[in-house]
This record gives C-alpha cells, sequence and structure tokens, in this order.
C-alpha cells in the first residue's frame, strides 16, 4: 500500500512516539489521522498528561485526532507485576479497537505509533495486527518505525513536548527506574 492519499488511522500511545510516524506516513503521501486510545495510562494524571501533550502535539502539526478517554485502571489490577501477559491484553485490547474504529470509520488502513518502540515487543504486536486484519477485513499498513526513534524524540523535545518515564500501566509506573521523578504538577 503506497498510494497518495489513502487515510491512515495511526493509534497513538502519546505525543513524542507520534512524531517520526507522522513525518514518515506524510513523506510516504498518507494522509494520517491521530487515534489517542489507551485506557492503560495510569494514574488518571498521567493520562489526562498523555492525552494534552498528545493534543498539543497535534495542533502544531495540524494532525487531525480522535480521543477516546475510556479509562480502565482495573483491568490492568488484577494482573500480578510478574505477568506480563497483561502486555498481550494491552496490546490487544488498544490494538482491536483501532482496527474497529479503522474499519467502522471507512479508513484504508489503520497502524501504532507503538511500533517506533524500542521497548515494546515489537514482533507481539506486529502478530496482533496482521490477526486484526484478517478479523476486520481492515488492512493493517506495517512499518517499523523504530529506525526514527531517537530522531523523533529529539523532534518531540525541541517541540517542548512532555516525554514520559514509562510504558503506561500501573505495573510499568511502579517498576520505572524513574518512579521517584515523575511529578503531576
Amino acid at each position: 500500500m503506497s498510494e497518495t492519499g489513502k487515510r491512515i488511522l495511526l493509534h497513538a500511545c502519546c505525543g513524542p512516539c507520534a512524531v517520526w510516524p507522522v513525518e514518515l506516513l506524510r513523506e510516504e503521501g498518507f494522509q494520517p489521522e491521530g487515534y489517542f486510545y489507551n485506557p492503560n495510562i495510569h494514574p488518571d494524571k498521567e493520562f489526562k498528561r498523555r492525552k494534552e501533550t498528545f493534543l498539543s502535539y497535534a495542533a502544531i502539526k495540524n494532525l487531525k485526532t480522535i480521543v477516546d478517554d475510556d479509562f480502565k485502571q482495573d483491568r490492568w489490577e488484577k494482573y500480578s507485576p510478574e505477568d506480563l501477559s497483561r502486555c498481550v491484553m494491552c496490546y490487544t485490547l488498544r490494538l482491536e479497537k483501532v482496527a474497529q474504529f479503522a474499519k467502522e470509520n471507512q479508513f484504508d488502513a489503520f497502524t501504532s505509533t507503538l511500533f517506533v518502540s524500542p521497548y515494546q515487543n515489537h514482533e507481539l504486536m506486529k502478530e496482533i495486527c496482521f490477526g486484526l486484519q484478517e478479523k476486520y477485513g481492515i488492512p493493517f499498513l506495517y512499518r517499523d518505525f523504530r529506525t526514527g526513534y531517537r530522531k523523533g524524540q529529539s523532534m518531540a523535545r525541541e517541540m517542548g513536548l512532555y516525554r514520559q518515564k514509562y510504558c503506561g500501566c500501573i505495573h510499568s509506573y511502579n517498576s520505572s527506574s524513574f518512579k521517584d521523578k515523575i511529578t503531576w504538577d
């Protein structure tokens, strides 16, 4: 898929991670629209901060956005800190919602900013997305955005965007080595 003008629903975990994928997709002639759906982010103050940062970035880059304020912290609390199956649940929950939304709203394909992070389980996410492509009949636009991770983070820093210190859920917050430096003022 590389036709100019195709509408791509880009799941956005946050503003800084959207920077490089949006740049690359636009360079390739796509029209990405950002979809903020992250019910995993803990606590609520962090959720709001990441959402506001994403919307600030979107305004700077004139990126159309859709925001889903769903907040489901209790789903993550059911898992023990050692149980990494929560990550499978998290990826599946978010990416499935994106695929459904893309199909229902006549997008040409979907993808995610999660593919920019060297800290995510890239192969697992890819497997989930190709499965959702089959399930919903909406193309998954695969791009390994990791090649631009550092450049995107640098661009985010230059824009003054808040860059978080942990993945998002209560367990990643509790295990973050930066926990003591995180403030929500």
